[in-house]
């Protein structure tokens, strides 16, 4: 049975339909039944949500489950209850799996993983080309035909324009979008960081800012030729920021995706903090942390609705996958548990509007992969449709412990830190999901 809910006394806010008031929402019979001011219900538990902000629940494009294959990283189980915690009840899953869902066998049999275990509403991603190799298209027709929200081969860019350009036209033809990490590999040696004057004093090979934004350019230029949706896949550099302005300018359907690690930290973070070169592993992401330059690009870029959404590009990983040499170590961030909290703090520092913030992380997603039109009022609070609410209090103070997260991947540079915003509530299909510990609601 579902729960009968009423939070009451928070600032409710949609940007999907443009709601920004002091309300109170009504969650009964799996959904989201009223919102106004005063609303009462015999029986209801009452959430008190003053001070508190009220909004759909959040929506990841853009995330590692590491099941099947990978288990030792993560699991379907632990990775879900970890986005649930961050306020992620809608999460697109990345198909860098062992199998990879290249075709409608192995898509079906991960999508029964999740009927079986995820904690959180998961949607599929599926190949571009065979096993992520770049050699040969995948079964794009039956992935479609399985459920898959978007193509991507994730981490590895589709090198071959002619390969990609022909994806791009059998994603428009099945009415999907394509997904892609936009890098050129073949102008760096396996860079490890971002290739500039912190390279340089760490002797550490680096990736230039050019290599991401030839890439970008090339793959809008393919959308324009076919008539594809692109997504842009975790942007980093000023650049990149200005040539997706100039294609949606151009009217092309181009949208993009920013992380939490890039608009919170920058290159610096692999030094670390001291006055010795740290080689902080987990500061290691790809694409790299940029400069500052860069930082306040991605949320100027954000601010002005370039940047339509924020993504994790969660990345947990074993401890030994970053207990060796920084060139070595494994990429990747762990961050459902702290997204919220960096995205809220750069709001509490003014660097990024609540409101944008917000958007960025609801409707904005959910209208790159068309998440409204697959899961219950994805993305929005419609009274009749909506499910999924999460309460968020923008003012709790807390210190970032990744040996208290539920993910397996403790595997974050922001250890210790001290972070302003916490979720506090979450409603899945209706139903109080979960709390924090400690919390007044």
């Amino acid at each position: 049975m579902n729960d009968i809910l009423l939070v009451r006394g928070g600032r409710v806010l949609d940007p999907a339909a443009g709601l920004d008031a002091v309300l109170d929402v009504l969650v009964a019979n799996g959904v989201v039944a009223a919102i106004g001011p005063g609303l009462e219900a015999a029986g209801a538990r009452v959430l008190d949500a003053g001070g508190c902000i009220v909004a759909p629940g959040f929506v990841d494009l853009h995330a590692h489950l590491r099941e099947p294959g990978f288990e030792q990283k993560g699991t379907i189980a632990t990775e879900t209850e970890a986005a649930l915690r961050g306020g992620f009840t809608t999460v697109c899953a990345m198909p860098n799996t062992r199998p990879a869902p290249d075709c409608g066998p192995v898509l079906e049999s991960i999508v029964d993983l999740v009927r079986r275990h995820a904690r959180v509403r998961v949607f599929p991603i599926g190949c571009v080309t065979r096993e992520r190799a770049g050699k040969e298209l995948a079964e794009l027709a039956e992935l479609a035909a399985g459920g898959v929200v978007a193509f991507s081969d994730d981490g590895s860019p589709v090198a071959d324009p002619r390969l990609m350009r022909n994806a791009l036209a059998l994603a428009e033809a099945l009415g999907l979008p394509l997904s892609e990490h936009c890098d050129t590999p073949e102008m760096h040696t396996s860079g490890a960081m971002n290739e500039g004057a912190v390279s340089e004093r760490l002797g550490l090979s680096g990736q230039p800012a050019a290599a991401e934004a030839t890439a970008v350019a090339r793959n809008i230029e393919l959308a324009a030729a076919t008539g594809a949706r692109l997504h842009i896949a975790h942007v980093t550099t000023a650049r990149a920021v200005e040539l997706v302005a100039e294609a949606k300018a151009r009217g092309l359907p181009v949208t993009c995706e920013v992380t939490p690690s890039h608009l919170f930290l920058t290159e610096a973070a692999v030094a670390g903090d001291g006055p010795e070169p740290a080689y902080d592993t987990n500061a290691k992401i790809n694409p790299p942390l940029r400069t500052e330059a860069d930082r306040r690009a991605l949320l100027r870029g954000l601010e002005a609705g370039v940047i339509d959404a924020i993504a994790t590009d969660h990345a947990p990983h074993a401890v030994e996958d970053k207990l060796v040499e920084f060139e070595d170590a494994a990429f990747g961030i762990s961050c459902f548990e702290s997204a919220a909290g960096t995205v809220f703090t750069l709001a509490a520092r003014g660097e990024l509007r609540i409101e944008r913030a917000i958007a960025a992380l609801t409707s904005g997603p959910a209208a790159c992969f068309g998440l409204a039109e697959r899961g219950p009022g994805v993305g929005r609070l419609e009274p009749g449709v909506s499910r999924d609410v999460v309460v968020i209090d923008p003012a709790a103070e807390w210190v970032v412990d990744p040996a208290g997260w539920v993910s397996k991947g403790k595997n974050t540079p922001l250890g210790g830190r001290r972070l302003t915003g916490a979720v506090r509530a979450v409603i899945i299909d209706g139903t109080l999901r979960w709390e924090r510990e400690g919390a007044s609601v």
